[in-house]
């Protein structure tokens, strides 16, 4: 039986409408899948997959069998889910009852309920490529889904993706921007110390402290940071929000 979304209609699931609506990437990609189903009545469940660092995770689901379909995949590391992602294709399996793919997949589907599934790409051939999944108990369960709505959800989850991502290498530049400023200033204290103690040129006293840092085998900044808290008894202070780098 396909659930009542209510307000979460097909009708409005605009990209601005979810973005307007949602605070985080998890929510809207929540909000994503519950549109999804929308637009594929016989549809009891639609999972959302994206690959993190060679693994794969499922960001949110919706009914009860989506979480149980998507994680057999990434155990089995086969099915229409992982091959719509690694491809950047759509997989529609019209009736499991007579698919041969995926070795044990199809059989473990059947016992879980799912007849017939459709898979489409999401940020296809990127570090963060991905699936939407649907899955229904009927089979040709998506033979008359509006496919032209069902791809623009899943280029609006591409564009969020990408979108995030980068949000997240901003934050981590405007991070590096700091660490480098921040120990910037330390490698210039630790040149004037040098500076002083051998009456050398900027140039010369930082010879000696990349020298000092190689055959020391530490890295620069760590070797300065140390001069300075040696000399002055305590370490320099981090800027507030400057996270410490490992």
């Amino acid at each position: 039986m396909t659930a009542d979304y209510g307000d979460a209609a097909p009708q409005s699931a605009t990209i601005v409408d979810l973005l307007l609506n949602t605070e985080t990437l998890d929510e809207f990609l929540h909000a994503l899948a519950v549109a999804a189903m929308g637009f594929a009545p016989k549809a009891d469940g639609c999972g959302i997959t994206l690959q993190f660092d060679g693994r794969f995770l499922t960001m949110t689901s919706v009914g009860p069998n989506a979480p149980a379909l998507d994680e057999r995949q990434y155990g089995l590391d086969q099915g229409p889910c992982l091959e719509s992602l690694r491809t950047g294709t759509e997989i529609h399996i019209p009736d499991l009852m007579d698919e041969q793919r995926w070795g044990p997949y199809p059989a473990h589907a059947l016992a879980c309920g799912a007849r017939s599934s459709f898979s489409l790409p999401i940020a296809a051939r990127t570090d963060t490529a991905g699936a939407l999944n649907l899955y229904s108990p009927k089979s040709h369960g998506f033979d008359d889904v509006d496919l032209t709505a069902l791809r623009a959800l899943a280029s609006q989850a591409t564009g969020a993706i990408a979108l995030a991502r980068r949000m997240t290498k901003s934050k981590q530049f405007t991070e590096d921007v700091q660490h480098a400023l921040h120990y910037r200033g330390v490698i210039d204290q630790a040149i004037g110390v040098i500076i002083a103690q051998q009456g050398c040129t900027a140039r010369q006293a930082f010879a000696i402290l990349r020298s000092a840092s190689q055959n020391r085998n530490v890295k620069l900044r760590e070797l300065c940071v140390d001069l300075i808290a040696r000399l002055t008894g305590e370490q320099p202070p981090d800027p507030p929000g400057l996270r410490p780098r490992p």
